[in-house]
């Protein structure tokens, strides 16, 4: 096996820095380029669900957590659920086949969604262009209309429908597992 050289890894870091992330306007132009509704906004920047609840007032629809997970075995995933629903993590595994779950660094969050804690959404599939992250949805989440999301930051939310998640979705090539997470 060849050793890359220093200058090499240079060169590689360089074009993984020159694929920046989407930004929060270039991902709600996509959607309206996919005739995707929705209805943005805008907040002091949220953390945490607890923030969320505390903020949001009577804002409708499904409000969700999203969790960003990597299995023993390098595999990424992006489990995304209805706020309050219960996640087990040793049980959650068996039932999506991955192996032993445990939480995605801040860095390799940013390296493969290009968002940062507090902002993580199903949203940011648009940057995984490599396909890394498989994709589980809550089927409960799915009942809700609409369904309300960051987009790509915290200061923003964007709530939309389940088929418009599904169609934005779809079309960034990930195909989503909807299981039932209730159980």
């Amino acid at each position: 096996m060849m050793e890359q050289s220093q200058d090499d890894k240079t060169k590689d870091d360089g074009a993984m820095a020159a694929i920046a992330p989407t930004t929060a306007d270039a991902l709600l132009a996509r959607l309206d380029a996919l005739g995707v509704a929705y209805t943005e906004h805008r907040h002091p920047p949220l953390y945490t669900v607890e923030d969320s609840k505390a903020l949001r007032g009577e804002l409708p629809g499904g409000h969700c957590k999203n969790l960003f997970l990597k299995d023993k075995k390098g595999q990424y995933w992006l489990v995304v659920a209805l706020e309050d629903r219960p996640i087990d993590l040793k049980a959650l595994d068996k039932k999506i086949g991955a192996a032993r779950l445990s939480f995605g660094s801040a860095e390799r969050l940013w390296q493969v969604l290009g968002v940062r804690p507090g902002a993580v959404t199903p949203l940011a599939l648009v940057n995984d262009r490599d396909g890394q992250v498989k994709l589980v949805l809550d089927k409960g989440m799915l009942a809700h209309d609409p369904l309300n999301y960051h987009p790509l930051v915290n200061d923003r939310t964007i709530a939309l429908s389940p088929e418009g998640l599904l169609a934005f979705l779809r079309d960034t090539g990930h195909d989503p597992a909807i299981l039932d997470l209730e159980e």
